[in-house]
This record gives C-alpha cells, structure tokens and sequence, in this order.
C-alpha cells in the first residue's frame, strides 16, 4: 500500500495528464516525455557528470535527482523518469559490472553456466537507499509532474549477464535459454528479483508509474518470449502488487510480441517506430493505452518533415483509449535540444 504522503495519494499527481493517459483516460491534451531525456544531448548533463563515472551518478542521490529533473525544467515535458542503469541493482547485488563510455554495461566474468547462477546472491534492501533517497529529492522538487520509476526487464539483464556486454543478437543468451533450461529459468528469476525490488524502492520513495525496458526482446521468437521469458517479466511487475500505480511495457521490436504484454499485468503499452500505432492498438484489441512513437531518426530532419511525422503518430494514437507521445526508443545524444523542447511544444498545441 502506498503512503499517505505519496504523490498519487496526496493528489499531487493523480490528476497529471501522463497519468491519466497511461491508465487509460484520455485528457485534454497529449501528454508527452522522451526516453534518454535527461542525458547526453543536454549541455547541463554533461556539466553536471564532468568527471563523475555513470554507475557513481546514478547512485550519488543529489546528482541523480538534479540530472532527472534538468529535462522537464528545460522541455516541459509531462513526466519525469529516474536517472539510472537497468544494471544499477545488478551491480547493487553484488555483480562486478562497469559502463564502459561508448559501449554499455561490461562484465569482466559473464554468467554462462549453472555454478555462475547459484553464486548470485539476493539484493540486499538497504543497498537500494541511494536510490530511494534520489526519488525522494526528485519527487519533492517535481510538485505536480509524476515521476516514472526505471527497471531493466530480466531478459535484458540477462543478456548482458550472459554475453558480457552489449550484442547485436543475443546468441550466447539465447544459446543458455535452449542448453540449460533450469539455469537459464534461475537467472531469469534473479533477474526478476532485482528488477521488482528495484522498482519497489522506487515507487515507496515516491515514484507515481514504472515502466519495464526490454532492449533485447525483438531477438526473441515468440514462442521462446511466451514460454521462457514472459513469465519473468511478469514476476518483476509483481513485485508492485499491492501499489496502485500504473504500470508501462517498452520493448524494442516487440511488435510480434505484443498482443502478450497486456498479460504481464501492464496498463498500458510502449511502441517503437516499427509499427504504426493504430496497428499496434487493432493487434492489442483496441483497449490498451499505448505510448510512442516519433522515430528519433527524424529528430535531426527538417522541422517540415518532423512536423509531417508528428501529426501521423498523434492521428493514429487516436485508435488507442489514450496515448502518451514518446519517441520510438531513446533520444540520440547528438540530438538538438531546443528540437525536443519544439516538439513538446507542438504535442501539447495540438491538444
């Protein structure tokens, strides 16, 4: 159950356009953030993380709250999302992972067999007080904005687990799911551990929604993301049951997969730039709340082009009950800011 004093209770956010959309109620205006908002294409960010490791800025809470809430003082954006890594609890369980500038979460000793995975141990719930403490000063600065709490879904954490690093197709990931089954089903759970508690700590100190990233999931076929891997997903959502806030899946290249999300216990559906919302709602039965899909792609073309593709992806979010404006997948770092502040700009003009 959630506090008194949470932001959904008090009446600080319940009423905020994002989340009346994510739970499925259209408001007067389309309300709009970006992933990878708060980063590398703000010059205040890069001021900020001046000599300062990724892992350390995510886990200093003063630092954390002031790099979440740069882009919505900058943009206007409607939500906030919790500046972090989906390998933060990782490494806060004990795992030797480093973010490596130019690359992504590295491990110097990748868990491939059975022994690795039995040596994994549970998070311990006081190393997640940085966090909790980062929410906190966030929420507190943020008044009426909500703040999105941040996780990795298990099967991306466990590709990087598996693979080391970042992969282009998740071979040797993929190769654990078929060769050893029961390992592959018990790093999932960790995975899923984490994440829920991860997310847990986020939502007590304050976090108003959660959304779930799944990088990796468009190497899955179906029928392995049904079978091997959906039921992890959910199991970290879990870890929110008993807290009413909604709660959001994002997974690139999804789309064959997603008339199976609304079934991890999500409210409402993120789509990349692949397909078309108004598909993506006919695929999900037309009652889902979706968000996306401006291809960021488009973020460095003329605004008229941008502007073409702005008014395509609002007109066809009018197929689902609501719809958040988001990009497709994260903002590039060579993006222009003053080209996203235009864009929430437009979303919020054109109601």
């Amino acid at each position: 159950m959630l506090s008194p004093h949470h932001p959904l209770v008090d009446g600080r956010t319940a009423a905020a356009p994002f989340i009346r959309a994510v739970r499925g109620d259209r408001p007067e205006r389309t309300p709009v953030w970006f992933m990878r908002q708060a980063g590398r294409s703000l010059p205040e960010y890069r001021a900020s993380r001046a000599g300062v490791d990724m892992l350390d800025a995510c886990l200093t809470p003063e630092l954390a709250a002031e790099i979440t809430l740069q882009p919505v003082r900058r943009h206007g954006v409607d939500a906030a999302i919790l500046f972090s890594d989906i390998v933060v609890p990782v490494l806060l369980a004990g795992v030797d992972v480093r973010i490596v500038p130019g690359r992504g979460p590295v491990l110097d000793s990748p868990i491939r067999t059975a022994s690795d995975v039995l040596r994994l141990r549970p998070i311990d719930p006081e190393a997640l007080a940085p966090i909790a403490e980062a929410v906190r000063l966030t929420v507190a600065e943020l008044g009426s904005t909500p703040l999105i709490a941040f996780g990795g879904a298990p099967f991306t954490l466990a590709s990087y687990l598996v693979e080391g690093g970042p992969s282009k197709d998740q071979l040797r990931a993929r190769s654990l799911m078929y060769s050893d089954p029961h390992a592959w089903a018990a790093l999932l759970n960790w995975c899923a551990d984490v994440t829920g508690a991860f997310l847990r700590a986020q939502v007590e100190a304050g976090a108003s929604a959660a959304q779930l990233f799944d990088s990796w999931i468009g190497s899955l076929a179906r029928r392995d993301y049904q079978r091997r891997v959906a039921p992890h997903s959910k199991r970290a959502l879990d870890a929110l049951r008993g807290f009413e806030v909604p709660r959001i899946h994002f997974g690139v290249g999804s789309g064959e997969v997603i008339d199976l999300l609304p079934g991890l216990g999500v409210d409402a559906v993120g789509v990349d730039w692949r397909l078309p919302l108004d598909e993506a709602s006919a695929r999900l039965g037309g009652g889902v709340p979706l968000q996306g899909n401006i291809d960021p792609a488009l973020l460095a073309a003329p605004w008229s082009v941008l502007q073409s593709h702005l008014e395509d992806v609002l007109d066809r979010g009018l197929a689902a009950p609501a719809h958040v404006a988001n990009l497709g997948h994260g903002v590039p770092p060579d993006t222009d800011p003053e080209v996203l502040t235009r864009v929430v700009e437009f979303v919020h003009a054109r109601g």
